[in-house]
């Protein structure tokens, strides 16, 4: 997009009171931002949604100043913008209906070809989450994930950390422009973060900073991924708004269970009894639930002589050989494994290269 056409589009994302759905739709209708400026007052007032009020702001003069403004920031940050018609936005997002009209980031984020999840909870984590969170991760780095998170305190930090470790790709959703870092203890993950991945955003350098920011920022943190994961939530607060969001979107949620006692466990807890998440508790049952395949990610490699198995792997895997092409539930059953142990180990022997997953959930013996 040149910046002519950026201009317009940022007078349209400025004007007061219209919204990214109302903007979306104006757009559909005259066909470009630029279109909507030059079109009619009154045939703009035809429009379904578009009332006195909404015109008032739309067509402030004030919007175009502050465009011309904000055209100077991105260009002085070097930051790349993302329209909603264009191809450079995320795929994912551009199903959901109140996804911001622009975005920003900066980085070396590379979404095509990549899976992608989002992983939130509570500021507060302790240490077993954080144990959580890095093993998880851990687990998954074999499928080369792209790990989304909101840049803030507790969990959010510990999946870019962790994501960083393993030489994944993670995403910083921010609560604010591209002129300031909150908080700001860690600017010191800053250079790890676009070195490995980037940062997104739809605030302005002009916005002013807020609790609200972060509710609005949450929309692009479930709405970026096929999966939201949270780990560790209290009985209230901002990673359920999330999960709430990612299901509006139809994509799936998944909770990891604590104690009925622990405070930072209710919010998981109440999420998996209300069956708005998936239990997990593993990487193993993520992976299955999304239907994820090893092999597309791992070159084929020639079966070794003499593969390490231990008594479950090896109880698994005689039966695969007499019993030929299985799923998972006939596995588990013949083994007496519970099932989600079941995933988790036919994942290890996945990496290990003994057996291959096939389409339908099944799963046969290399």
């Amino acid at each position: 997009m040149n910046f002519n056409d950026l201009k317009y589009v940022l007078a349209l994302q400025k004007a007061p009171n219209l919204g990214d759905r109302t903007a979306k739709k104006l757009i559909a209708r005259l066909g470009s931002a630029r279109a909507i400026f030059e079109e009619k007052r009154q045939n703009l007032l035809k429009i379904e949604g578009i009332g006195a009020l909404k015109l008032k702001g739309l067509l402030d003069p004030t919007n175009f100043e502050a465009a011309e403004s904000e055209l100077e920031f991105i260009q002085d940050e070097q930051l790349k913008t993302h329209y909603f018609l264009e191809d450079n936005y995320p795929e994912k997002l551009k199903y959901c209906h109140d996804a911001p009209i622009l975005m920003f980031s900066k980085g070396k984020i590379q979404l095509e070809n990549h899976r992608i999840i989002s992983i939130v909870g509570t500021r507060k984590i302790t240490s077993a989450g954080k144990s959580f969170v890095e093993q998880f991760i851990e687990e998954l780095s074999p499928l080369n994930p792209i790990i989304v998170s909101g840049f803030a305190y507790g969990v959010d930090i510990a999946a870019h950390r962790a994501a960083v470790a393993n030489n994944l790709q993670t995403i910083g959703c921010l609560a604010h422009g591209f002129n300031q870092i909150y908080p700001k203890v860690h600017a010191k993950y800053v250079d790890s973060v676009l070195e490995n991945g980037g940062f997104f955003s739809d605030f302005w350098s002009t916005d002013n900073f807020g609790r609200n920011n972060f509710l609005k920022r949450n929309r692009i943190i479930a709405g970026l991924s096929e999966a939201t994961v949270v780990i560790e939530s209290a009985e209230k607060g901002g990673s359920l708004v999330t999960a709430d969001i990612a299901n509006s979107y139809n994509r799936e949620v998944f909770a990891v269970p604590g104690r009925p006692g622990d405070k930072y466990s209710k919010g998981c807890n109440e999420l998996i009894k209300s069956n708005n998440a998936h239990l997990l508790s593993s990487a193993a049952d993520l992976v299955y639930m999304l239907g994820w395949k090893l092999q597309e990610e791992i070159k084929p490699v020639q079966q070794q002589l003499f593969v390490d198995l231990d008594s479950e792997e090896q109880q698994i895997y005689d039966h695969l050989k007499e019993k030929g092409k299985s799923q998972l539930d006939t596995i588990a059953l013949y083994c007496n494994f519970p099932t989600f142990k079941t995933a988790s180990i036919l994942l290890n022997m996945e990496l290990k290269g003994v057996i291959r997953p096939l389409p339908g959930k099944l799963f046969e013996a290399i």
